[in-house]
């Protein structure tokens, strides 16, 4: 098993050495090619995977094209949380833009650790509040900060993502049109 994503379960969960063996021993790995759907808007989601290699996006369309909403690269799970949790239908379609390795557990499996592990409902509940506060952070972001401001901040925390996605996707997740990304990186490098 990948040692960077034994790492990352074991910081996300605090769990004990016991408890990261149940955990990891319950994700299979995954292979999708560059186009295809980890997930399409309206169906149920019935995974939760963690990125090892390769790179995701979750967008939704709308009567003006689509909004991209995140990126996700290596080190980073993807899933559509309300549809994996509450069974709702995805909220959002979720393509690979390269091919893609990851490590994925079934819904089915997810819930057993309820039975598994004494102490699941506490790690849940961290994993859940880490997501939250990466919700905050980029909420915060979108409200206090400059589109060029912005820029610079996702640049300094995702530079790979700027030679591997094409801008319009950059630019969407940055809450801003194409052309007015094209002017701050012009602006940047003059």
């Amino acid at each position: 098993m990948n040692t960077f994503f034994q790492d990352q379960i074991a910081k996300l969960f605090d769990v004990s050495p016991n408890n990261l063996t149940t955990i990891l021993s319950s994700f299979v790995e995954e292979d999708l090619l560059k186009g295809t759907y980890f997930l399409e808007h309206g169906k149920r989601c019935d995974r939760l995977s963690f990125i090892q290699s390769g790179i995701v996006r979750v967008f939704k369309e709308n009567a003006s094209g689509e909004v991209t909403q995140w990126i996700g690269q290596e080190g980073y799970f993807v899933t559509d949380l309300s549809s994996f949790l509450f069974d709702e239908p995805a909220r959002w379609s979720i393509q690979v833009l390269e091919d893609t390795k990851l490590l994925s557990i079934s819904k089915q499996d997810y819930l057993l650790f309820e039975q598994q592990i004494p102490d699941w409902n506490r790690l849940e509940k961290r994993f859940i509040a880490k997501c939250f506060l990466q919700l905050e952070d980029r909420i915060y972001n979108f409200i206090a900060h400059t589109a060029e401001e912005r820029y610079h901040l996702y640049f300094e925390q995702h530079k790979a993502l700027f030679n591997r996605v094409p801008l319009q996707y950059i630019a969407s997740v940055l809450g801003m049109s194409p052309e007015t990304l094209s002017r701050i990186r012009a602006k940047i490098n003059s």
